[in-house]
């Protein structure tokens, strides 16, 4: 059957960054560092000018440096980093506002991201968002911004497994990301953010073809018809239109969109988010591409599945003019920028059964 999951009917709640977090924990050890206390709870000023709370998980006061510690909550979003332990420890070292990552947080080793090779996975507006409570707090006391952040997620590098900063060159664990310091729910916004990130590595390393595949099995079977290196493979799961929409600025010279046949049904039939939640298999438009005599049963069909697999019994290729939709559609989100796109139909056992 085709999923046709409710949204849930209570509000969801949102949560809040690995950047938040980790910027609260900065503020609460820096403020134990000049004054000798912790504040808890602790609170930030997020970009957006909202104020957010956090209790401390954890503190630690020692000779020339402070550790807090606040445990993340995503909310209602399904983010792989929730209840992890997001712990700044603050010293003082050197002139200025340094970042160091500890435990847990990556080091960037690929160019194509927002910082530099070498650097720990601190990202630009949670590093602004940190120094600007450290400065605030040493003006407030009269003492020097002079100090090293260290950010560390304890278990963050078997975190980090479950998400893309391996592909990306982020090594050693988690990102500290987030440009607002909310997470709103099921926005999916770090794997759109992920997907980003991937088309910039890999124009930043010279890579000129690039898959977006629905998933695993999909991606399997377009590497290995293309012999491509991780580098141009992208997990664009549902999100077809977060892909196409940043390559139509930031183009690389190929594309290829790859998934599974009810998947690029719906993007033949114009959708560019391809949940089974947001978006459904249309029926009447599947069958105005199949023979008369089978269109009344296209119809009543129970699934994608079931279309594709009448259409092979009948030996008409179906997979085929699915396929041409698609890249009808891929064509028009990517308008006129510079890049070439086609795409696979990959059956459930990896087989490919569909092209254009």
């Amino acid at each position: 059957m085709v999923n046709s999951k409710a949204k849930p009917q209570k509000e969801l709640r949102r949560g809040w960054t690995t950047g938040a977090c980790a910027t609260a924990a900065t503020k609460a050890a820096f403020a134990a560092l000049v004054t000798g206390n912790f504040p808890n709870p602790v609170d930030i000023i997020l970009p957006k000018g909202e104020r957010a709370s956090f209790p401390l998980a954890l503190n630690e006061l020692g000779q020339g440096y402070a550790r807090a510690g606040i445990i993340k909550d995503a909310g209602d979003d399904p983010d792989v980093t929730h209840g992890a332990t997001i712990i700044a420890k603050v010293s003082r070292v050197g002139t200025g506002v340094t970042f160091r990552a500890g435990e847990g947080v990556g080091t960037i080793t690929k160019p194509g991201l927002p910082l530099a090779p070498g650097e720990p996975a601190i990202n630009p507006v949670p590093r602004q968002m940190m120094i600007k409570e450290v400065e605030d707090i040493a003006k407030k006391h009269a003492v020097p911004a002079d100090v090293e952040i260290e950010i560390s997620i304890p278990g963050g590098e078997t975190i980090a497994a479950k998400t893309w900063n391996g592909r990306l060159g982020i090594l050693g664990g988690l990102s500290i990301l987030g440009t607002t310091g909310i997470v709103h729910p099921y926005s999916c916004s770090a794997w759109i953010h992920s997907i980003h990130r991937g088309i910039d590595v890999a124009r930043a390393t010279g890579v000129s073809h690039v898959a977006g595949s629905t998933g695993s099995t999909s991606e399997e079977a377009v590497r290995k018809l293309y012999r491509l290196p991780m580098d141009a493979l992208i997990d664009m799961g549902d999100f077809a239109g977060g892909m196409l929409k940043y390559l139509r600025n930031h183009p690389v010279p190929r594309v290829t969109i790859a998934g599974g046949f009810g998947k690029i049904t719906k993007l033949a039939q114009g959708a560019l988010d391809l949940h089974s939640g947001r978006s459904q298999v249309d029926f009447d438009w599947l069958a105005r591409l199949m023979p008369e005599h089978v269109r009344e049963q296209t119809r009543k069909a129970n699934s994608a599945l079931e279309v594709e697999l009448l259409a092979r019994s009948m030996g008409f290729d179906l997979p085929r003019r699915v396929a041409k939709s698609a890249a009808g559609t891929v064509r028009e989100v990517l308008k006129d920028a510079p890049v070439e796109a086609d795409i696979v139909i990959v059956g459930r056992d990896g087989e490919i059964i569909g092209r254009a």
